[in-house]
């Protein structure tokens, strides 16, 4: 069986398992630029691997757009219908 990888979003470098298993601290430390990699089995992706902030990034959109609110709330400012605020304003006291 015979599978690649490729690393990023462009096919720049392909691997066989072979080769992946002999350089996989290499691959996992080139994960932390890329984000990515594609493995693939007999052409066809098999998985993709994912670092732990493109992972945390793609939950938090997922929770986004599954949230009504905050997809209203997104929607409104597009339209020009609310300004944002600088994050710093949630830190001042209301008092």
């Amino acid at each position: 069986m015979r599978c690649v990888i490729r690393i990023g979003v462009t096919q720049s470098t392909v691997f066989t398992v072979t080769e992946a298993q002999a350089q996989l601290p290499k691959l996992l430390r080139g994960l932390e630029r890329s984000g990515a990699f594609t493995v693939e089995r007999r052409g066809k992706v098999a998985a993709f691997v994912l670092s732990p902030a493109r992972m945390e990034a793609l939950i938090e959109t997922m929770e986004i757009l599954g949230n009504r609110s905050a997809m209203e709330a997104i929607s409104a400012y597009e339209r020009g219908e609310v300004l944002m605020k600088e994050a710093a304003c949630l830190d001042e006291d209301e008092g």
